[in-house]
């Protein structure tokens, strides 16, 4: 996905802006792997291979999604992604 894509983008649930988080990106530029996240609903919608993945809750399969998006988590800043949604992590 190219960078200047996320202007283009907005949330399918409440129509919000997206903010973009990248994890991964090829010699062109060209996003890879990243996350999208809406401020206002808190869902995520990850880029894998370069397609951000922005199917409504009810069309995705998070055991699908579940073994890219852990490994993200550690650079999330005390974030978890758990079933569609970021949340902070629960102190344990």
């Amino acid at each position: 996905m190219h960078p200047d894509f996320l202007q283009q983008l907005c949330c399918p649930f409440d129509k919000q802006d997206l903010t973009l988080k990248t994890f991964l990106t090829d010699t062109n530029g060209q996003i890879m792997e990243g996350l999208l996240t809406c401020a206002c609903c808190n869902r995520y919608y990850p880029i894998i291979h370069g397609v951000p993945i922005m199917s409504p809750d009810e069309y995705r399969e998070w055991s699908l999604e579940a073994p890219v998006v852990k490994r993200w988590e550690a650079k999330l800043e005390g974030k978890k992604l758990e079933t569609f949604r970021l949340e902070n992590a629960k102190a344990e």
